[in-house]
């Protein structure tokens, strides 16, 4: 490779020239690579975003569990409702204490009712259950509702 000439002497690049020159490219590129990474990292999304979206599908499967399979159902899915809401509550405490305290109230209260159902249930008992799913839907939803600027 040449360079200008100097003073009308045209030189060649000297190898150490052409490996510095390849040392500032490497640096401007790994520079840049880092500037786009962490540009990329201001925009994402906080954690519990992705453990609200577990929860929220969690709540959403109960009816279809509990219709299938009844009360096994029932427990079976509230497990996975009560792992997800743990999940969330862990990451989200922080930010909506209000919200994660209701959540986790709700749930705890709602699998204490159905640990506490007979085999066989009454009307009122169901009746019971249903108002304890009730209010981890609207715990949920609320909490939901707080954090959407967050996580949309």
């Amino acid at each position: 490779m040449y360079l200008k000439p100097l003073n009308g002497v045209r030189r060649e690049r000297s190898r150490e020239d052409a490996g510095r020159a390849w040392v500032r490219a490497s640096g401007a590129m790994l520079a840049a690579v880092a500037l786009i990474a962490l540009a990329g990292c201001g925009s994402s999304k906080p954690a519990y975003c992705s453990d609200r979206t577990n929860l929220e599908n969690s709540v959403k499967n109960l009816p279809s569990s509990v219709s299938s399979s009844g009360i096994i159902g029932l427990a079976s899915q509230l497990t996975t409702i009560k792992s997800d809401a743990t999940k969330l509550v862990s990451s989200a405490k922080s930010d909506f204490p209000t919200q994660t305290s209701a959540v986790k109230s709700s749930v705890d209260t709602l699998v204490s009712a159905v640990k506490g159902l007979p085999s066989s249930p009454s009307a009122t008992q169901i009746a019971a259950i249903g108002l304890d799913a009730s209010n981890v839907v609207s715990s949920v939803k609320s909490f939901t509702d707080n954090s959407k600027s967050k996580c949309s």
